[in-house]
């Protein structure tokens, strides 16, 4: 793979047993500075691209996965635009922007086809970076997330509802300062209390500080207009597709409507919520998928 500009970062959180590789600004000519955090696998492994959901960043998404990745695949985490260390940019938030950013990024590292994962916001971007570069995209596994997303979570329609407002008002600095700790409490706070409350939601209101708030409020807009339901029946690649069960933010219902719509996708059920990611086990079953999507695609060839 191509080499990016380093940044000389390196967060090791030790007092919760995880581990992230060091992350890294990537300039993609005409689109921005994104920032990728990545881990070597073994010599000739395949790729493996995180795709992370709303309100995190790779980081965030992703820090129980690295480690069990990596003994089998080279992993690649960005933080999408917008969150996280992402692009800036002025255009409004688009999840097809989102998709042709990790094209890019995907071209300037000469990583070749990779399996895509995608959670929650990731599951759409991976199915348009699928749709819109389908020699970028060997296999996929989408997790917690739909063809489309509906109406029915308390939490993020709540939030939604004063979107409209938030994402143009020129009182951004008070919406930023409330906002991180709102979610962190809101979204995270059960899950994160079985591991280390007071040092994880440190940690993750630090990621989340990084957040453009206006882009925030933005993608719950194209989030909740978001549909492939016209096409995802087209997917020609291996897919795996983990439903989170206990699901309050995208519905087990939508996830398994997701899934039947893919022809021959492979279906995996947790007992989780919308934040298993945070939990100690999740990296294993992402390894897993994984690892059953490239046999398939290693079937196929």
């Amino acid at each position: 793979m191509g080499m990016a500009d380093p940044a000389p970062q390196h967060l090791d959180i030790h007092d919760l047993g995880m581990r992230l590789p060091e992350g890294r600004h990537l300039r993609l000519p005409g689109r921005g500075t994104t920032y990728v955090r990545s881990a070597e696998g073994p010599p000739g492994a395949p790729t493996v691209l995180l795709l992370h959901g709303w309100l995190a960043s790779g980081a965030l998404n992703w820090v129980r996965c690295f480690e069990p990745l990596k003994g089998q695949f080279n992993v690649i985490a960005p933080d999408l635009r917008g969150h996280g260390r992402g692009i800036r940019s002025r255009r409004r938030f688009r999840l097809a922007d989102c998709a042709d950013d990790t094209a890019a990024m995907l071209k300037r590292l000469d990583t070749g086809p990779v399996i895509v994962v995608g959670y929650s916001m990731g599951g759409p971007v991976a199915q348009l970076l699928w749709r819109r570069h389908p020699d970028l995209v060997d296999g996929m596994v989408l997790i917690a997330t739909g063809c489309e997303f509906v109406a029915g979570n308390r939490e993020r329609y709540a939030l939604a509802a004063v979107a409209s407002v938030a994402a143009g008002t020129t009182q951004m600095g008070a919406v930023a300062s409330w906002a991180p700790a709102f979610i962190t409490r809101r979204l995270f706070g059960m899950e994160l209390s079985r591991v280390n409350p007071g040092a994880v939601g440190k940690w993750a209101r630090e990621e989340m500080s990084h957040h453009s708030v206006k882009v925030i409020f933005e993608a719950i807009h194209a989030l909740a207009t978001y549909s492939s339901k016209h096409w995802i029946s087209t997917v020609n690649v291996p897919t795996s597709v983990i439903i989170t069960e206990t699901d309050r933010a995208v519905s087990p219902e939508a996830q398994l409507r997701l899934a039947m719509s893919i022809p021959d996708a492979h279906i995996n059920r947790i007992d989780d919520g919308h934040t298993a990611c945070i939990n100690p086990d999740f990296g294993r079953k992402i390894t897993n998928a994984c690892t059953d999507v490239a046999t398939r695609i290693g079937l196929a060839r």
